[in-house]
């Protein structure tokens, strides 16, 4: 039987208002992440880019505010390659509440050699998990303030694949980089489930979700220049591919659903309806390796060590 969630309507074009609210969306200056700001933008809330480039910031933010208007959008720097720099970024928010933090920027590398963040830390794995670890648990606060704070982190259809190697998380004896980049996302999207588990043992109501957006395709997205451009020649070729996904507004959908919809439980994994690839978003059943508690503790314990976050604000 479907839950109430699911068999309520829930129209991707007419979003509920988010008036008075604060939205951060890492990475949102490209891809999933600015389509995630864009349609969020549309809510009424205030919408935080948080990018290392300050030219491709001040791109997007022209470009919401073109789509959507009377948009309330901003850009704070965040380099998740950085530690050091982290808490800067929550600093720099000058707020006394945070709605939620949409985790969403990565880095993927095609070919070698291995390359590492300030800290030493293998990039990928370094800017897509621990990155995003530490800058969850400085802002644990910020959205404890709120009336209904909520983590979601951006996972991948490629997840369900891949399994960590917790005696090397940082390929460190065997770097290939498309594995390594999903690697990456079993572990964020572990430690996202993991983060509400931890919420939930200490009475906190702030909610950890996961989404991901299926198969999202750069030449089934519609332009936003200088952001993204489309030929219609791209689009064209693409239509095959549009049976089995879709373009990055979709994309979109499951963490804009994820952030915004009050019916969203913690501890849920959203993704598009059609054979987990493109569609309308629905929850669905988390894999039972992201969901494994003693994987998940180790993954941890990795996590507070890597980024010193021990002693850091956050669940334990």
């Amino acid at each position: 039987m479907a839950s109430a969630t699911q068999s309520r309507r829930w129209d991707v074009h007419r979003l509920p208002s988010a008036e008075g609210r604060t939205f951060r969306v890492t990475g949102g200056d490209a891809g999933i992440g600015y389509f995630t700001a864009e349609q969020l933008a549309a809510t009424g809330a205030v919408v935080v880019l948080g990018s290392r480039d300050g030219a491709k910031a001040e791109a997007a933010m022209a470009s919401i505010r073109s789509r959507v208007p009377g948009a309330r959008v901003r850009h704070l720097r965040l380099d998740l390659a950085d530690l050091s720099s982290l808490r800067a970024g929550v600093d720099g928010l000058d707020l006394d509440r945070l709605d939620a933090v949409a985790r969403n920027a990565g880095v993927a590398l095609d070919d070698p050699p291995r390359r590492e963040t300030a800290d030493g830390h293998e990039l990928m794995f370094g800017t897509n998990h621990l990155g995003h670890f530490a800058l969850a648990r400085w802002l644990v606060p910020l959205l404890s303030a709120a009336p209904a704070g909520r983590v979601v982190t951006v996972g991948s259809f490629t997840a369900r694949s891949e399994r960590l190697d917790l005696g090397d998380l940082q390929s460190t004896r065997d770097y290939r980089p498309k594995r390594t980049y999903g690697r990456s996302k079993p572990a964020q999207m572990c430690f996202g489930f993991e983060l509400d588990r931890r919420l939930r043992a200490a009475g906190n109501t702030v909610l950890s979700v996961v989404a991901r957006p299926g198969g999202a395709l750069d030449s089934l997205t519609p332009s936003r220049p200088p952001v993204h451009r489309t030929t219609p020649g791209e689009r064209l070729r693409a239509l095959p591919a549009a049976l089995l996904a879709q373009g990055k507004d979709a994309g979109a959908w499951p963490v804009v659903r994820a952030v915004s919809d009050p019916e969203v439980r913690g501890g849920q994994l959203w993704g598009p309806r059609a054979f987990g690839l493109r569609g309308m978003p629905r929850s669905e059943p988390v894999p039972s390796h992201m969901a494994d508690p003693a994987v998940a503790a180790q993954l941890w314990a990795a996590g507070e060590e890597l980024t010193g976050t021990a002693r850091r604000p956050g669940p334990a």
